[in-house]
């Protein structure tokens, strides 16, 4: 009797010799196979030896404790882009501030080991996205804690601006009393544009509330009833700078909002207008900013960031009389410095334990509770992934796979772009040598011509639980185990998450019900008596461990199939027994 045996990963083939192996049983020997020992998490591995972390701008004491607890850490500071290159080979994560260029050349001279970018603050402008994504690296931010910081600097130079306290300050420090040349304005009853409305711009809206003056916003992206909670409309771009009495900048810069105020945006405002920038300083277009400062139609400027950092000792714009400068102090307050470096540091440290960052910047963006919640769902994603991957025959591409979840809840509450990444994780990484992770999930998948698409079934019931079951199928292709073929033709697995932990419920048209844990061996049977005592006690002989066992079966005394999870990985002596067994047809080792 023929059965047919997988080994760990490798794909059964003589096609493909490095990631094949093809026998029939009986056999006298067994070819030797490669056996791994890598244990995927969710965005990294593993690491048996610390992981080393590059710090290349300076960082609060306490987060540098936090990741001292972790981590090997290298305070380099001022490197120069040929120094980050030859240093980040040696280096698993990076975090600098916003001096540090992280370019494509950093990716690629990292030679795959960068796992993790942290950005001690928000902008995340000097890190090429692209290249990070395209690399499997996962790029993570401090968005919250030097938010009040960077809002109360922003109040600081509104009003230090309106009545020219700098200005007033160095004339008396040369020994001039000029007190009628530095008269100010009030704010009280002003408007004041808010452009962008997110973290730190609605601190500003607060604060300026309580300052008594009429807040106006745009941001295509807010939500128009947050901004009225506090009493703010949100208007069009061309309305919010043509009302304005002072603007206030809170955009991050990217391609769209790159000199976005230049010689047309000012030509809209109102003549005297005041600008405060604490956000990016390539978002005003700095020539054009002066131009406007010399023709009046913007009467004052207060800026802290600039478009090149730091600007030339010579700077035109630096040293207008009309302008008030510091040098990108908005997250410079001791509680923000903590913060951040607090923030930055339990991202990265829980980044490189695998854990779900809810503060990556180039992954999807699931907040922190839908994170928790989906945990477990997450583990059966990629789990059922591996296993119906390991289920196709050497020799068959993979290139169409549906995904089906069945949920109570609307698909409205159903975020699954997290759970798809796992899927195309599972599915990917045991027949290559990629690392995948939930940055570059997707990008991986349509590189190689992986095309995923999904199905929702509504049940009724309670929406308590985010999903009921997730189902895997790969079209297209033949299966190393003909019973995890469904009845329309495809390799299907289905599972679910009972008590916190995943479970195999389906393969092919059989029901099963195990525990996806350790390794699994599938083994197509008649229906008979014995059987299970038979093959339990074969493993026993060989001390492997059996911690779950189940069988499915259409109909009493017809095919079964046995799911058995296995402690440790069988021998292939004792492999090759189980396929010997009498009234076994076929077999597959699966390796999770």
């Amino acid at each position: 009797m023929a059965a047919s045996c997988s080994m760990n990963n490798l794909m059964f083939s003589p096609n493909n010799p490095t990631l094949s192996w093809n026998f029939s049983l009986p056999t006298t020997s067994i070819p030797p196979f490669r056996k791994t020992n890598k244990r995927f998490a969710v965005l990294a591995t593993f690491m048996s030896t610390k992981p080393t972390v590059l710090v290349t701008e300076k960082l609060g004491e306490p987060g540098l404790e936090l990741l001292k607890n972790f981590a090997n850490v290298d305070c380099s500071y001022n490197l120069s882009p040929e120094e980050l290159c030859t240093k980040i080979s040696l280096c698993d994560a990076l975090i600098v501030r916003s001096g540090t260029k992280v370019s494509r050349e950093v990716f690629e001279s990292s030679g795959g080991r960068l796992k993790v970018i942290g950005r001690a603050g928000v902008g995340i402008d000097n890190v090429d996205l692209s290249a990070a994504t395209e690399h499997g690296c996962l790029v993570v931010n401090a968005p919250t804690a030097n938010t009040i910081a960077a809002a109360e600097h922003g109040i600081a130079l509104l009003t230090a601006m309106a009545r020219s306290i700098a200005q007033a300050d160095a004339s008396v420090k040369a020994g001039q009393w000029q007190r009628s040349k530095y008269v100010g304005v009030s704010l009280v009853g002003k408007t004041l544009a808010v452009m962008g409305f997110g973290k730190v711009g609605s601190e500003v809206a607060r604060r300026a509330k309580g300052l008594g003056m009429q807040v106006i916003s745009h941001d295509p992206y807010a939500p128009a009833d947050r901004a009225r909670a506090i009493g703010v409309e949100l208007v069009s771009f061309d309305e919010a700078i043509s009302t304005a009495d002072f603007i206030s900048l809170h955009m991050p810069l990217t391609a769209a909002t790159l000199r976005m105020f230049n010689d047309e945006a000012f030509s809209k405002m109102k003549k005297g207008v005041r600008i405060v920038n604490v956000a990016r300083g390539g978002v005003i277009d700095e020539e054009a900013l002066i131009r406007a400062l010399d023709s009046g139609i913007v009467a004052q400027a207060a800026l802290d960031v600039f478009t090149e950092e730091p600007p030339a000792k010579d700077s035109k714009l630096v040293l207008h009389e009309q302008v008030t400068a510091t040098p990108h102090l908005g997250a410079s307050t001791m509680e923000a410095q903590e913060g951040v470096a607090i923030e930055i540091a339990e991202a990265v440290v829980g980044a490189l334990k695998g854990e779900l960052a809810a503060t990556a910047v180039n992954a999807p963006m699931v907040p922190a509770e839908v994170l928790s919640e989906l945990a477990p769902f997450v583990a059966l994603a990629e789990k059922l992934g591996r296993l119906a991957v390991q289920l196709v025959a050497g020799g068959s591409g993979v290139k169409t796979v549906k995904v089906t979840y069945a949920s109570a809840r609307s698909p409205d509450d159903l975020d699954t772009r997290l759970l798809q990444a796992m899927i195309i994780k599972g599915i990917i990484e045991p027949i290559s040598s990629v690392f995948v992770n939930l940055v570059n999930a997707d990008f991986t998948a349509k590189q190689r011509g992986l095309r995923i698409t999904e199905e929702r079934i509504v049940l009724d019931g309670s929406p308590e639980n985010p999903l009921e079951s997730i189902q895997v199928q790969i079209a297209n292709v033949e299966s190393k185990f003909a019973s995890a073929i469904s009845d329309f033709g495809e390799i299907t697995v289905e599972g679910r998450v009972k008590d916190g932990k995943p479970h195999l419920t389906k393969v092919g048209s059989f029901g099963v019900d195990v525990s996806l844990e350790g390794s699994l061996i599938l083994c197509r049977q008649i229906d008979q008596p014995g059987i299970i005592g038979k093959v339990g006690s074969l493993l026993g002989e060989e001390n492997i461990n059996v911690n779950f066992m189940s069988v499915g079966r259409n109909a009493p005394r017809k095919q079964a199939v046995m799911t058995i999870g296995v402690d440790e990985e069988p021998s292939r002596e004792a492999l090759k027994r189980i396929g010997e067994t009498p009234a076994i047809e076929e077999f597959v080792f699966l390796k999770l």
